[in-house]
C-alpha cells in the first residue's frame, strides 16, 4: 500500500508540474494575442487602400499587366501554406494542414503540378517527412511577422511568377492561412493572390463582396502618370506585400487565440487529474490504515487466545 501511495503522490507532483507550464502558456498566449489582433487590425486600413488602388487602376484604364492576366493554360501551381512554428495550440495545424491539402488535391485533380512554400516549423516539418519537396521555407517569424519578411516572401513568390522556365516558374499563386474572426473562431482559407482578380470600379465603390457598402459618389477618380501601366507595375508588388502581411499577422492572432484556448484547456485537465490523483492517494492510505488495524487486532486476538491456553 506505501508503494500505491508513493506512485499517486509523483504523479501528483508531475501533474502539478505541468499545470504550472500550461498557465503560464496560456498567460503568454493571453498577453500576446491582443497585440496580435492590434497589429492586424492596423495594417487593415494600408491594405484595403491598395486594394481599392489597384482596382480602379485595372479597371478604369483596361491595362494588360502580367500580373493581372490570366493566362491561357495553367500548369503549374505555387501554394504558400503559412503556419506555427511551434505547436500546443490544439487543431491549429491540423486543420490548416487539411485545408491545404485540400486545395493540394483540387489542383492536382486539374492536371496542375503544385509547388510549395511554407511558413512555419510546422508546415515545413509535415511535408519534409512525407518526402514532399518544398520550393522555400521561412522559419521563426509566425509569431511576430514584419513588413520585412512579407517582402521577402512576395519577392520570393513574384519570381517564381515571373519566371521564364517551365519547371521553376508557375502560371498561378495560391495562400492558405488561418483567418482570425475571434478570440474563439478562426477558419483556414485559401485564397489565389496572383493573378489578381480585380473587380471593377462600380462594384469597388459599392463595398464588393467583402466590404461595407459605400456611396459610389465617393469612389476617387485618379490621372495615371507617367502611365497607368508605370503605376501597376510600383502598386502590385506592394499589394502583395501587403496582402501577404496581412494573412500572416491574421495566421498570427489565430495561432495565439488557439494556445491559449488549448493551454486553458490542459490547465482544466490538469487540475481533474490532480484531484484524481489525489483522492486514489487517500484511499489507499486509508486502505493500509484499515489493514494495519487488522493486522494490530489480529496480533492482539492471537496473544490473548495464546494466553488463555496456558
Amino acid at each position: 500500500m506505501g508503494a500505491q501511495q508513493r506512485v499517486f503522490k509523483q504523479k501528483i507532483r508531475s501533474t502539478s508540474s505541468l499545470r504550472k507550464i500550461f498557465k503560464a502558456m496560456e498567460l503568454i498566449a493571453a498577453s500576446r494575442i491582443q497585440k496580435a489582433i492590434a497589429r492586424s487590425q492596423s495594417a487593415s486600413p494600408y491594405a484595403n487602400a491598395l486594394t481599392r488602388a489597384v482596382s480602379a487602376v485595372s479597371s478604369e484604364s483596361n491595362v494588360d499587366h502580367v500580373l493581372t492576366t490570366e493566362p491561357e493554360s495553367v500548369s503549374r501551381s505555387a501554394v504558400l501554406v503559412i503556419g506555427p512554428d511551434r505547436g500546443f495550440a490544439g487543431a491549429y495545424s491540423a486543420n490548416l494542414l487539411r485545408e491545404a491539402e485540400e486545395l493540394i488535391r483540387l489542383l492536382r485533380s486539374e492536371g496542375k503540378d503544385v509547388a510549395l512554400f511554407t511558413v512555419g516549423g510546422k508546415a515545413e516539418n509535415y511535408y519534409t517527412f512525407r518526402d514532399r519537396a518544398i520550393e522555400q521555407s521561412w522559419t521563426g517569424i509566425s509569431e511576430m511577422p514584419t513588413p520585412e519578411n512579407a517582402r521577402e516572401i512576395g519577392e520570393a513568390l513574384l519570381q517564381s511568377f515571373n519566371a521564364e522556365s517551365a519547371e521553376n516558374g508557375v502560371d498561378e499563386i495560391y495562400i492558405v492561412f488561418t483567418k482570425f474572426v475571434s478570440s474563439v473562431k478562426h477558419d483556414p482559407e485559401y485564397r489565389r493572390l496572383l493573378p489578381l482578380e480585380v473587380v471593377d470600379a462600380d462594384e469597388v465603390a459599392s463595398g464588393g463582396a467583402s466590404e461595407p457598402a459605400k456611396d459610389p459618389a465617393a469612389f476617387p477618380l485618379y490621372e495615371f502618370e507617367p502611365s497607368a501601366e508605370a503605376v501597376l507595375d510600383s502598386l502590385l508588388p506592394r499589394y502583395i506585400d501587403s496582402r501577404i502581411l496581412s494573412a500572416l499577422l491574421s495566421a498570427s492572432a489565430s495561432e495565439q487565440a488557439s494556445r491559449q484556448a488549448a493551454m486553458h484547456t490542459a490547465t482544466e485537465n490538469a487540475d481533474d487529474l490532480i484531484k484524481t490523483y489525489t483522492r486514489l492517494a487517500n484511499t489507499a492510505r486509508q486502505a493500509e490504515i484499515t489493514q494495519e488495524l487488522t493486522e494490530i487486532v489480529g496480533g492482539a486476538d492471537a496473544l490473548a487466545a495464546s494466553s488463555a491456553g496456558d
